[in-house]
């Protein structure tokens, strides 16, 4: 059986692609795959941005593969290093990553576009968290979710598991941006290339203080930046990028990035 994901790569720039026919569902063999994925991304100094995304123009990701479950495929299993779809417990993972959802985006595929840091959709994608009719729990999405949309549009789809299209997904905010099918790969690339022409550095920083302040109180974690707790931000102020950003500003030019 052929690779179920598919990577590329350009410049700074890691794209990863679910093609796992026939709906890119993902057991634990995918899982862990993804997860050595995401952490050669993590860990390779030239990677600044990721892009996930599935194949075929139907499915982005229904999550866990409930016919190999029916085989069984262990619920509670060896995810891999990254736990379910490969990022969402990695730790140190302070790389952007951009979903752009291609189509059908529920259960534990849900789970994984919420583990990254933009959502582009396609016109027809559709959105849901359907585990209550399984009889199981969304445990990332009942974590996350209620986080990032209101609380009670949140609790309907764990409750009800309705399903949410790309509008109302973008209305609700947890969507950045709906395009046609045939452009949201190149707008996923250009949102990438934008990214990637930043300081390293500070993307990491700011992806740091971000995780840290979800469950912390604000001087909580100010007090970490300030007195150079987070690793990502102790790296920053001693960088040459600081440096770099400083004189291209006084000079009237574009700095020169080198991570370091």
């Amino acid at each position: 059986m052929s690779n179920p994901i598919k990577t590329r790569k350009e410049s700074h720039i890691l794209e990863v692609k679910i093609d796992r026919p026939k709906a890119n569902a993902i057991d634990l063999a995918t899982s862990r795959i993804m997860g050595e994925v995401f952490k050669d991304f993590r860990d390779d100094p030239e990677m600044r941005v990721a892009i996930i995304t599935a194949a075929g123009p139907k499915f982005f990701c229904p999550g866990w593969d409930l016919k190999a479950a029916a085989d069984g495929d262990e619920v509670d299993g060896d995810y891999g290093v990254g736990g379910f779809g490969g990022m969402q417990e990695l730790p140190r993972l302070n790389k952007p990553i951009i979903s752009a959802v291609n189509g059908i985006c529920c259960g534990g595929g849900l789970e994984i576009a919420l583990s990254t840091d933009i959502i582009l959709a396609a016109e027809h994608a559709t959105f849901a968290l359907p585990e209550i009719n399984s009889g199981t729990v969304a445990d990332a999405a009942s974590i996350k979710l209620p986080k990032r949309i209101p609380y009670h549009i949140a609790m309907e789809m764990l409750l009800t598991g309705r399903w949410l299209d790309a509008e109302e997904a973008n209305r609700w905010g947890f969507v950045n941006e709906i395009l046609p099918a045939e452009k949201l790969m190149d707008r996923a690339w250009e949102l990438a290339r934008l990214i990637a022409s930043g300081p390293p550095l500070v993307m990491a920083a700011i992806k740091e203080i971000v995780r840290e302040a979800e469950d912390e109180k604000f001087q909580d974690t100010l007090n970490k930046i300030t007195t150079r707790q987070l690793q990502t931000v102790d790296t920053l102020y001693g960088s040459e990028d600081v440096l770099e950003g400083f004189k291209a500003f006084a000079e009237k030019r574009d700095p020169v990035w080198k991570g370091r």
